[in-house]
């Protein structure tokens, strides 16, 4: 059932979002070059990895020694309205048709972190990960990485297809509302491991 509920869901996003999508993609060609779209190997169901679609929302701006400069230099105006309204996830609808995601699910991190979690937080990867999910919901990227990893396994542990759809309810009035979407002096999250100190907000939002 949830598998069937991904495709319908997506499929008809797609389609509803299709003149956005276009828009986003011709826009973004213009603000940030020839490469708008982000693809990068993450860790699926099980850690298998797969290649996850994105919209690009940096720009590949380098400094004199040709090392990329921070990511809030890179992130231009567009970009950030693009983040927003969260229509750099838009691609990842291709990645829930094709199987490797669901729309719930912990979010896919990055496949450095694999040999980071403990068995614990491991457990995220005994679901597909999703494109929103309840972390997402409950803080987004305004919560620890401790938290954020126990509402990961919280969701696992008690996932149904009646919190599927108040994680989807609740992720709409989270886009709408623009909220939790970075952390810190960050433009999204800082990398795992690399958290302020515990003297700084762990509750910040835009």
């Amino acid at each position: 059932m949830k598998r069937l509920f991904d495709l319908l869901i997506s499929c008809f996003i797609l389609i509803l979002f299709s003149p956005i999508i276009l828009i986003t993609a011709i826009l973004l060609r213009i603000n940030i070059g020839k490469s708008i779209i982000f693809k990068q190997q993450r860790p699926g169901l099980n850690g298998r990895l797969f290649e996850l679609y994105k919209f690009r929302t940096m720009s590949d701006a380098r400094d004199e020694n040709g090392e990329l400069l921070p990511d809030h230099l890179r992130l231009s105006s567009f970009g950030q309205r693009v983040r927003k309204w969260s229509l750099d996830e838009l691609p990842q609808l291709i990645n829930v048709i094709r199987g490797d995601m669901s729309l719930i699910g912990p979010r896919p991190l990055l496949s450095e972190y694999l040999s980071l979690y403990n068995e614990e937080q491991a457990k995220r990867h005994l679901v597909k990960p999703g494109i929103t999910g309840w972390a997402q919901v409950n803080g987004r990227n305004a919560i620890t990485w401790e938290e954020k990893f126990k509402l990961d396994v919280w969701y696992v542990e008690n996932r149904s297809f009646k919190l599927d759809l108040k994680i989807l309810f609740l992720t709409i009035r989270k886009v709408l509302a623009s909220d939790g979407i970075s952390n810190y002096n960050h433009v999204t999250m800082p990398k795992f491991g690399e958290e302020p100190s515990e003297n700084q907000s762990t509750t910040t939002s835009l």
